[in-house]
């Protein structure tokens, strides 16, 4: 049986700040005139994403989610300031639906009384090859 796609998180475009600014980089005369790179700014504390989600971001060690929980994305990739803009977009629900979905919990197992066995043997015929190393008895 095929196990069903996560649900994706839709996030408030309301709650997104963008502004413009100025790319970096090479570009030619035209670089110091436009503003087509952009600046995307989400507040992740005050967001409507689910509580366990917001967790789960926060706890994220990403060098781009300030100490307020403020994620901050620059999108200067392409030329356009649209074309930017989807960019940042896209890559801000990449990152929200990363962590939308729980990790598994880890169930503890213990060794086979079979692996057990094995490792004895193994580690009994090393013994061995061990003991054969030392100087020879007269």
């Amino acid at each position: 049986m095929a196990e069903a796609a996560p649900k994706l998180l839709e996030i408030n475009e309301a709650e997104v700040e963008i502004t413009a600014i100025r790319a970096q980089g090479a570009g030619g005369q035209n670089v110091n005139k436009v503003s087509s790179a952009i600046h995307l700014r989400f507040d992740i504390t005050a967001s409507s994403l689910p509580q366990d989600v917001k967790e789960r971001l926060l706890a994220l060690h990403d060098s781009r989610i300030t100490k307020d929980g403020v994620l901050i994305l620059k999108a200067q990739q392409y030329r356009t300031q649209e074309m930017n803009r989807l960019d940042a977009y896209v890559r801000l629900h990449e990152l929200v639906n990363s962590v939308a979905k729980a990790p598994k919990t880890r169930r503890a197992t213990k060794p086979s009384y079979g692996s057990k066995q094995r490792a004895r043997v193994a580690k009994s015929q090393r013994s061995e090859t061990k003991a054969l190393r030392g100087r020879v008895q007269e």
